[in-house]
């Protein structure tokens, strides 16, 4: 299928809504002073409950600015970003990380596990800053862990796991404040063909009418997986792209 609108077409789950979770609405990234240098040049795209997508391209294309911009860990030199329709440029720091927080969820290629803390610890680092009670906190964590099929690996340290058991703590952390959105960079770059191929699969399963998945990635095989795939070049969009059936 060739690039459609983001908006229009039907595929795979119904939508829930037609208001975006998540936005960029003319966005540019400028890098330099002196040379400017565009990483993102004037990109909309707009991302729904149901969306199981990738966002693809090669090195250099803006795909990892895009990534940082709609995870909210940097702001567009010019445009507007939403989640839920706020306007977080309007926010301070202290109500743009709390915003933050509460809808998205990372994972990343590199784990980004703390060394010193066990499987469960890491999970609750993420409700360290809600109003819960300690008890409540690890409950909600351990039952993060269970979903993957990791209980028994509650109190082991990341030096004690496997690479494919890591990625799946840092998912059991990206899905335990019950995101609107899944930010994945790169989530299978770290892994051998099996445990990528394990990893692809629990991501299938994350999907939600509720909720979006979004994957950042380089490998097209990984796209393309994807009931959307989002491809970039040069800083801009250059093809959106919708299944109306889910990838085989």
């Amino acid at each position: 299928m060739s690039a459609t609108s983001s908006d229009t077409l039907p595929y795979g789950a119904p939508r829930t809504s037609d208001h975006p979770l998540l936005e960029l609405d003319q966005v540019s990234r400028v890098y330099g002073e002196e040379v400017e240098v565009y990483a993102l040049r004037d990109v909309s795209l707009r991302i729904f409950p149901g969306d199981y997508m990738s966002i693809v391209g090669p090195s250099g294309s803006g795909k990892s600015t895009m990534l940082g911009l709609l995870g909210v860990l940097d702001l567009p030199t010019s445009g507007t970003i939403r989640i839920a329709g706020q306007d977080v440029s309007t926010l301070d720091d202290p109500t743009r990380s709390k915003l933050r927080g509460n809808s998205i969820g990372f994972v990343f290629q590199q784990f980004h596990l703390i060394p010193h803390l066990t499987a469960l610890g890491n999970v609750e680092t993420a409700l360290l800053y809600r109003e819960l009670r300690p008890r409540d906190r690890r409950e909600r964590a351990y039952q993060a862990l269970d979903r993957f099929g990791l209980a028994e690996r509650a109190d082991h340290r990341p030096v004690q796991m496997s690479g494919g058991e890591q990625q799946r703590v840092a998912l059991a952390r990206a899905i335990v404040t019950d995101p609107l959105v899944i930010l994945a960079d790169e989530p299978t770059g770290a892994l051998d063909s099996v445990n990528a191929a394990n990893v692809l699969e629990i991501f299938k399963g994350l999907e939600s009418p509720e909720r979006a998945v979004v994957m950042v990635t380089h490998d097209q095989a990984v796209a393309g997986t994807a009931r959307r795939k989002v491809s970039m070049r040069d800083g801009r969009i250059v093809a959106d792209e919708r299944r109306l059936e889910a990838p085989r």
